[in-house]
């Protein structure tokens, strides 16, 4: 069963896995073997992450697997744009700094739901529970599994073992590699909570970042040839990518109505702002991803915003958020450029119809670290994708987790459970929940064609949009109500829904609404009609009750005062001077690639 067919690492390779592996596991034990007597020891760290732990962790977990090998596999085939999104989390960022930060951590909750039932009421605090929970694990757990089964299967040389099981064509080497990701990812989560993952994503990031630098290093070298220069070969991947001869221009003129949309002979594939009706990131996107997606990523994502929530001071959360921003400038140069690397040395891996290329795309990576890497950092990249499959799967369990015990168990099972027992209730359900991830995650085989970074993302576009609405809409104004919330979240899924038959239907293909084939484009309408229902229901509703819209719930713009607590004890700690740095760059950077 494991015999080996294209076996390309080393020993020494290995060893370095191992080595990583091993630092991860004393990591994660030192941290959490603390005992924990409160649940919020268990599932918020105690309060206590420092703001580096806070930035690197989040970062961390926001890397994971798809993102780095869909991140390369889509860069490869849509070019530079795919770094929107990282680049386009200066908004919500900024929202998050400024204004949410403060709520969040004045309402001493342990889970976002519990925060919605505060402004709203209690059907959505059990609705977002219910969603956040599904989405955890059909999105997140079971792409990051499915992709580190896959890359496990590979690296190891292990042959697509096809078999039949029970009517079904098995692949038995996948779905072991499954188990054994799964195994390794989540037991930290299991084991010490939030303390745990958190330092482990500490640990993880900087063997992502120089795992990921390996590649375009020496993709980069390879690149200018005999003159070995870094400069040279940044300045050849940069003119193939703009396609204009050969067959870098052939393939981009073959796929351009794919990728681009109706209509279209071509596309600039060194430019993030793209046609309306472009696959991935339509132009208006550059500003509508921070209120469709990013608010909800980025805001109220349980997994992500668990970190700021266990930070040990409002400082400590903000300057965390502003660490995360500069890491999100500089991984997308990581990411996206072994992607235009590898289109500019293998374009014609491009040849053939679109819709089968996505296999193509999501084995990117593989073809970069077999061409380019020598013998250590194999594993030292290897090390950086299991890191980024571990640290997702950590952070997704424990938050999912988190809101199962908080939110479902506690609250409408057995409100009296104990602190002990909230804890054992996290620990077993984080077991439940990864054996859930693996069955869907193996069940992801039987659709293998589909490119896994426009699968990830379409699925954010659905979850995202109608909570988004109502959260920003429930922070900013007083006068919006549960009920318009409800109402709201309720058609947006319907919404939501309905638009994707329409797709598969083909109904807006060719002169029909054709830009609403692009799953942002369809976030952005339903985050649109969502604030509609959502002010509409409010406003012919009764007004919200006093405790529903108190001043750590809604933002009071008589009291508002963004700027208390940045300066820290000197001026190199004051969080104004590096946010107003990371949004310049940001600026710049858009504008050099527009």
């Amino acid at each position: 069963m494991f015999a080996a067919t294209n076996q390309f690492i080393t020993n020494i390779d290995l060893l370095v896995l191992a080595a990583y592996v091993l630092v991860l596991c004393l990591v994660g034990w030192w941290a959490g073997k603390k005992e924990k007597v409160k649940s919020d020891d268990y599932f918020l760290a105690g309060r206590s992450l420092p703001w580096y732990v806070v930035g690197t962790s989040q970062v961390a977990s926001n890397i994971s697997a798809p993102e780095i090998v869909g991140a390369i596999g889509g860069a490869f085939l849509y070019g530079i744009c795919i770094a929107v999104w990282s680049w386009g989390n200066i908004m919500s960022f900024s929202l998050l700094i400024w204004l949410f930060i403060p709520f969040l951590l004045a309402s001493r909750v342990f889970t976002i739901p519990q925060f919605l039932e505060k402004r709203f009421n209690p059907s959505m605090r059990l609705f977002f529970a219910i969603v956040t929970i599904l989405a955890n694990v059909t999105t997140f757990l079971a792409a990051v599994l499915y992709i580190g089964g896959l890359t496990l299967r590979e690296v190891m040389g292990m042959k697509v073992e096809a078999s039949s099981f029970m009517g079904l064509s098995m692949d038995w080497n996948l779905l072991i590699g499954i188990i054994v990701i799964a195994f390794f990812s989540g037991i930290w989560a299991i084991y010490g909570g939030l303390r745990s993952v958190a330092w482990t994503d500490f640990l993880t990031l900087v063997f992502i970042i120089a795992g990921i630098i390996g590649i375009s290093y020496f993709g980069l070298k390879s690149l200018s040839g005999d003159a070995n220069s870094l400069l040279e070969g940044w300045n050849i991947m940069l003119e193939r990518n703009e396609a204009q001869t050969g067959v870098w221009k052939e393939v981009v003129e073959q796929h351009a109505e794919s990728v681009a949309g109706p209509g279209h002979t071509s596309y600039n594939r060194l430019s993030v702002v793209q046609p309306l009706t472009h696959k991935v990131i339509p132009w208006p996107q550059l500003i509508l991803i921070t209120f469709t997606i990013s608010i909800w990523y980025n805001v109220i994502n349980q997994f992500i915003i668990q970190r700021i929530l266990g930070a040990k001071s409002q400082w400590d959360a903000r300057m965390g958020m502003v660490l995360a921003g500069y890491l999100k400038i500089v991984l997308p140069f990581l990411i996206v450029v072994p992607g235009l690397i590898l289109f500019a040395t293998h374009p014609q891996l491009l040849k053939g119809e679109f819709s089968t290329l996505g296999p193509i795309a999501d084995g990117a990576y593989l073809t970069l670290v077999k061409q380019y890497l020598p013998v250590g950092l194999v594993g030292l990249f290897l090390a950086a994708l299991f890191g980024a499959i571990q640290s997702t799967v950590n952070s997704v369990l424990n938050s999912t987790s988190t809101i199962f015990t908080i939110d479902i168990v506690k609250e409408h099972i057995k409100p009296d459970i104990s602190e002990k027992a909230q804890i054992r209730c996290g620990i077993i359900s984080s077991a439940g929940f990864l054996l859930l991830a693996v069955v869907i995650a193996y069940g992801m085989f039987y659709f293998s064609d589909a490119d896994i970074f426009v699968y990830v993302q379409s699925l954010y576009s659905f979850f995202a949009p109608p909570f988004a609405a109502v959260f920003l809409l429930g922070i900013l104004w007083r006068r919006i109500n549960g009920k318009g919330a409800l109402w709201a979240v309720s058609l947006g899924f319907v919404l939501g829904i309905a638009l994707k038959v329409c797709v598969g239907m083909g109904v807006f293909d060719n002169n029909f609404f054709p830009w609403l084939n692009s799953f942002l484009n369809q976030a952005a309408v339903n985050w649109a009609f969502c604030m509609l229902v959502c002010l509409v229901v409010s406003l012919m509703t009764e007004p919200p009750p006093a405790e529903k819209v108190a001043d750590n719930l809604t933002i009071n713009w008589r009291k508002l005062n963004i700027f208390d607590g940045v300066s820290g004890s000197k001026w190199y700690h004051n969080i104004l001077l590096w946010w107003g740095i990371f949004v310049v760059i940001i600026i710049a950077l858009v504008i050099r690639f527009w």
